[in-house]
């Protein structure tokens, strides 16, 4: 298993060390995910003094822009092929653009007079667009490369646990670190101070795994496997429609990849997370270090300690996710454990419907006055919210992979490998979906009356909690019960996938002993 030359003719394993490593590209630009898609409409709104409707829109605005690049950088990457491969250029390049760009974006930017107030809009808008193609750069090498990394349905799952731990060393560890960084103690809340601390950080942290990517990926960005040989004709942009009429199971993944990621966008959103710990927690009154009076709040006990209670949660799914995807194929393991966060939401709606303001047994709970306190409330909602948690984040990036098995598919279907063209039109829906989650929010803060974005800092207002219900439960049921409408007609299950393994090998050998890819197609016919 960990050598590829072991595996039978036709069957591409990788060694353990590059499962291991490869997916920490997904770890480098989560970093990205949540320094600039997590905090931009806060840092917008915050610390340039922009409008928080323009902050907000402008996420979305860039996501769809994000979107919409994905294709075209998918093409190019189909065509491209140099000494240092296919795929490293765009993780090279796409990680030094974030890099510059977001140092100009949150160091240099809030250097400009309040009074250029123009000014600061048009640098906010270009030093954002400019990150976004660093993004796209990067971040469609996860998927286009996934083909090449091992075509053996025993060894695509495991790369669900292995990216999770790339996601825990890039994402992570952001989001551990941001509310301590946050802390009275250093910056004090999301200012430009807190902006200032983390950009270093996180690029030093998106560059390291950069480098353990690439080494995972040395080896297999080579032609020997890229598709099933012969010259092929490039894919031209007219064409994309067609690809995505012809393959079905893009289709459907498409719909269930775009679910999944908007319940997570949405759920972990920070302004969510400040309402639901820290404007729904909030008892008596204080003052702070200006002598202002302030509300007191438990967010700064809470966030954390649920945050990790909830990777806790996960260990156990993302085995189980793991074997039954090696014995059932992944379709069976995404819709059996985005099943089980549904029904565990269903028990956290009925919490939050629980819930009131300023009344201690109906109220979240872990520490007070320095000590353990904890009431039968929240051991309720820990169990609940954990289970599910644990469940949808372990099937959060279980497309990823499945993307592998669509472009194999297309292979079978049509003889071209297009691994960039068929990751990045799977991202350009995936993104575009996504990219709703910050104007959602705002739409729905805006619908009670509140016009800036929410910190842990913020007064408790009337109507958040049912903020918090709509944006923490009820989007994510909706995006996961699509997610299961879409995945019960997708037919790439394991004897499928096994299917396609052994058709595209014998083609492989044909051209390989002379003959066309027209020839081997009509020999080896894909069917439906």
């Amino acid at each position: 298993m960990t050598k590829a030359s072991a595996a039978p003719a036709g069957v591409n394993r990788a060694k353990m060390y590059q499962l291991a490593l490869f997916p920490l590209n997904n770890g480098a630009t989560n970093v990205y995910f949540v320094l600039i898609l997590t905090y931009i409409a806060t840092f917008g709104n915050k610390v340039l003094g922009l409008a928080m409707v323009f902050a907000s829109f402008m996420v979305t605005g860039m996501r769809v822009f994000d979107a919409i690049t994905d294709p075209i950088i998918g093409a190019l990457m189909d065509k491209t092929s140099t000494k240092f491969g296919k795929f490293r250029p765009f993780m090279v390049i796409g990680n030094a653009i974030m890099a510059v760009s977001v140092t100009l974006l949150y160091v240099v930017t809030p250097m400009i007079p309040a009074e250029a107030v123009a000014l600061r809009y048009v640098a906010f808008i270009l030093l954002y667009a400019i990150w976004v193609i660093g993004y796209t750069f990067q971040t469609s090498v996860t998927r286009a490369a996934q083909p090449v990394l091992t075509n053996d349905p025993k060894q695509r799952p495991l790369f669900t646990i292995f990216n999770t731990i790339g996601s825990l060393a890039g994402m992570g560890v952001m989001q551990a670190l941001a509310p301590i960084v946050a802390s009275n103690g250093i910056a004090g809340d999301y200012n430009a101070t807190w902006f200032v601390i983390m950009t270093p950080i996180g690029i030093a942290l998106s560059v390291l795994l950069t480098i353990l990517s690439i080494i995972g990926i040395r080896e297999k960005d080579n032609e020997k496997y890229f598709g099933i040989g012969g010259k092929q004709e490039p894919v031209k942009v007219s064409e994309y429609i067609q690809i995505i009429k012809s393959n079905k199971p893009l289709q459907r993944l498409m719909i269930a990849g775009g679910g999944c990621k908007l319940a997570l966008a949405i759920a972990t959103n920070v302004t969510v997370l400040c309402m639901l710990y820290g404007c729904m927690t909030q008892f008596g009154l204080g003052t702070n270090e200006m002598g202002e009076v302030i509300s007191l709040n438990r967010y700064d006990g809470l966030y954390l300690p649920m945050m990790v209670l909830g990777y806790v949660f996960a260990v156990p799914f993302f085995i189980l996710t793991v074997r039954t995807s090696q014995k059932h194929g992944q379709k069976k393991s995404l819709m059996t454990y985005v099943a089980v966060a549904f029904v565990c939401y269903i028990g956290v709606l009925v919490m939050l419907l629980l819930w009131k303001f300023n009344t201690p047994e109906r109220n979240l709970i872990l520490m007070d006055n320095g000590k353990v306190s904890i009431n039968l409330y929240t051991i309720f909602f820990i169990i609940l919210f954990g289970v599910g948690y644990g469940a949808y984040y372990a099937t959060a990036d279980m497309p990823i992979p499945m993307v592998a098995d669509c472009a194999d598919y297309e292979t079978y279907r049509s003889g071209k490998f297009i691994p960039g063209i068929i990751g990045t039109l799977f991202s350009l829906v995936d993104k575009l979906v996504s990219s709703l989650s910050a104007t959602v929010v705002s739409l729905v803060l805006l619908a009670i009356n509140i016009h800036e974005l929410p910190t842990k800092q913020t007064p408790y207002a009337e109507g958040m909690n049912w903020v918090v219900i709509i944006l923490f439960c009820l989007i994510p049921m909706i995006a996961w019960g699509a997610t299961l409408i879409a995945m019960k007609g997708y037919k790439l299950d394991g004897q499928k996938v096994k299917e396609i393994q052994e058709v595209n090998a014998a083609r492989k050998q044909g051209i390989a002993e002379g003959m066309t890819i027209e020839e081997a197609m009509e020999k080896w016919p894909g069917k439906d």
